[in-house]
C-alpha cells in the first residue's frame, strides 16, 4: 500500500466480512431500510449504465443496482468482504484492489464508469495520505460526464475512527482530479445538506 495499512484494516484486521454481513441482515430482518445508496443512484443514471461500486464491501449496494439493471463491477481491498460478495453474487464482478493504485487497465476491465460509487465511509477509512490518489484513480475510471458519488462521516458520532478528512480536503482532491461538484446531500435520501456530521457528495467529470 502507499502508506502503509488502511484505517479500515487497522479497524478489523480484514477479517470482518461475515460480521459485517450478519449486521447488514439483522438490520434488513427487523425491517430497516437498506437501499438508499442504490435509489441515490439510479435518480442519477438510467438503468443499463456503467457502475463501479469502489469499496464494494460485501456488496450489498451493488448488488441491489444489479437487480435493478445496473452494468456493475465491484472492487475492494479487503479479501473477507468480497469473499461474502461473491458468494452471494457469483454471477457479477468482484475485484481486489487498493483503491488509491485502482488500473481498470491492469485489471481487465475499461475506463468508462457512467458513475462511481463510494458508500460507507470510504475515504475516511482509507490509508492515511492515499485520499488525493484515490480521487484521481476512480475519476480516471469515468467517461466525460460520468459522476463520483461519495457518502461518509465528517465527526466522530458518524464515523467508526477519528476523523480524518474535511468536505474542503475532499473538494480539493476531486478538483485536482478534474471533477466539478454539482450537489451535496446530508442523507442517501438526498435530503439537503446542512453543514451535519455526514455528507453525500456528487462531483462531474
Amino acid at each position: 500500500m502507499l502508506a502503509g495499512m488502511s484505517r479500515w484494516e487497522e479497524l478489523t484486521g480484514g477479517t470482518s466480512g461475515e460480521e459485517y454481513a450478519a449486521r447488514f441482515a439483522a438490520l434488513a430482518e427487523s425491517g430497516k431500510d437498506l437501499h438508499g445508496e442504490a435509489r441515490f443512484c439510479a435518480a442519477l443514471v438510467p438503468p443499463g449504465a456503467r457502475v463501479l461500486d469502489a469499496g464494494c464491501g460485501t456488496g450489498r449496494v451493488m448488488i441491489r443496482l444489479a437487480e435493478l439493471g445496473y452494468d456493475c463491477v465491484g472492487v475492494d481491498l479487503d479479501d473477507s468482504m468480497l469473499a461474502v460478495a461473491r458468494k452471494n453474487a457469483p454471477e457479477l464482478t468482484w475485484l481486489q484492489a487498493d483503491l488509491a493504485e485502482f488500473d481498470p487497465a491492469a485489471l481487465g476491465i475499461p475506463a468508462d464508469f457512467d458513475l462511481v460509487v463510494a458508500a460507507g465511509n470510504i475515504f475516511p477509512l482509507l490509508a492515511p495520505g492515499t485520499e488525493p490518489d484515490a480521487a484521481r484513480r476512480v475519476a480516471a475510471a469515468l467517461k466525460p460526464g460520468g459522476l463520483l458519488v461519495a457518502g461518509f462521516g465528517l465527526d466522530r458520532a458518524h464515523l467508526p475512527v477519528p476523523p480524518s478528512i474535511t468536505l474542503a480536503e475532499y473538494d480539493a482532491y476531486c478538483a485536482a482530479a478534474g471533477l466539478t461538484l454539482v450537489d451535496r446531500f446530508a442523507t442517501w435520501d438526498a435530503e439537503p445538506y446542512d453543514g451535519g456530521g455526514y455528507a453525500v457528495s456528487v462531483h462531474r467529470a
